[in-house]
């Protein structure tokens, strides 16, 4: 299986993301469930732990809005470079080749 994007367009990967796509959606469809008297994505506190507050649910929030620019980085980094996530760590930019 290839590195990176190639890895869920070959044979091994794409089922993979299917597996994951399926079971994702059925998770959404049965267990977390949103409740109509709570704003979207507000799921309390499913463990009973005391552990909601509204700070932590804002960090939680930011910080998922970065992880999604960072992954969006990644993928465009890839797709002109043609270099993996990891290739791009320890490949110097002046030494990626010019098309």
């Amino acid at each position: 299986v290839p590195a990176g994007l190639g890895a869920v367009t070959t044979p091994p990967g794409t089922y993979g993301l299917a597996v994951l796509f399926l079971v994702s959606g059925a998770l959404e469809l049965t267990v977390w469930k949103q409740d109509p008297e709570k704003e979207p994505g507000d799921f309390g506190d499913p463990l009973g732990f005391g552990q909601y507050y509204e700070e932590w649910r804002n960090r939680e929030l930011n910080n998922g809005r970065m992880a999604m620019f960072a992954i969006l980085a990644i993928i465009a980094a890839e797709l002109n470079t043609g270099l993996d996530g990891v290739e791009q760590i320890f490949q110097p930019v002046g030494t990626v080749p010019v098309e």
